[in-house]
Formats: structure tokens, C-alpha cells, sequence
């Protein structure tokens, strides 16, 4: 799936994780950094869904896409998937401090919470 959505124009970088769902068991979270200075939107968001869907099949498309400015790295460039799991379940962050920069899962914490707060169709 991140290959799909990188595959998309407009994405730099995506990562991808799962979450707990009481309909599904488990639903798919894109965390999604846009080229350049785009922001998201949720025409993007559309956008993108529809894409993996082309790509791979309407039942892969995302529930939930997090538009970030940038992804939780380690220093030597490899992204914190664990980091991004405890972001989609709204757990307690595990430790980061082999992070880059920390500031980033910070931000994206409070972008998945507000992500929450609006419901699956308002990222």
C-alpha cells in the first residue's frame, strides 16, 4: 500500500500501519507527506483512496489518511512504524528518543488525535 500511494504524484512519502476496528478487526492508517508545500485536504484525501484503489483494489483504500509534514525517522533515515502504531491506537508513545527529530511524532500525535475527534471521513 505504500508503494500505491507513493506511487500517486503528489506523495513524497507514506507509511502505513493498522489500527484496532470494532467493525473490520483491523483498519488500515496512512500517515501521508505531500510534495513540495501542498497541504491536505480532503479532496486529497479522496484522491488518494481512489488511487490505492486503482492500484490494488477498492477493499486496500486507507480508513484513515494523516496528512504529516514529515514522518518519524530514526537518525539513520528509517521510519518508526512502531511509533506511528501507538499514534493510531492512541497509546502512550514508546520511546523516541533514536528519533531524529521528536518534535515530528509530537506533531503527528496531534494531528491523529484531532483525526479522531472529527471521525474517518474528516482527515
Amino acid at each position: 500500500m505504500e508503494s500505491a500511494l507513493v506511487d500517486h504524484q503528489m506523495v513524497a512519502e507514506a507509511a502505513v500501519c493498522g489500527r484496532n476496528d470494532a467493525t473490520t478487526g483491523q483498519a488500515i492508517v496512512a500517515y501521508v507527506t505531500l510534495k513540495g508545500s501542498e497541504e491536505g485536504s480532503p479532496a486529497m484525501l479522496r484522491e488518494l483512496r481512489e488511487h490505492v484503489g486503482i492500484k490494488i483494489g477498492k477493499f486496500a483504500a486507507p480508513a484513515n489518511i494523516v496528512f504529516t509534514p514529515e514522518l518519524p525517522k530514526t537518525r539513520s533515515g528509517k521510519i518508526m512504524r512502531r511509533l506511528l502504531r501507538d499514534v493510531a491506537e492512541n497509546r502512550t508513545l514508546g520511546d523516541t528518543t533514536t528519533l531524529a527529530d521528536p518534535a515530528v511524532v509530537n506533531e503527528i500525535a496531534d494531528r491523529g488525535r484531532e483525526l479522531a475527534t472529527a471521525g474517518d471521513d474528516q482527515e
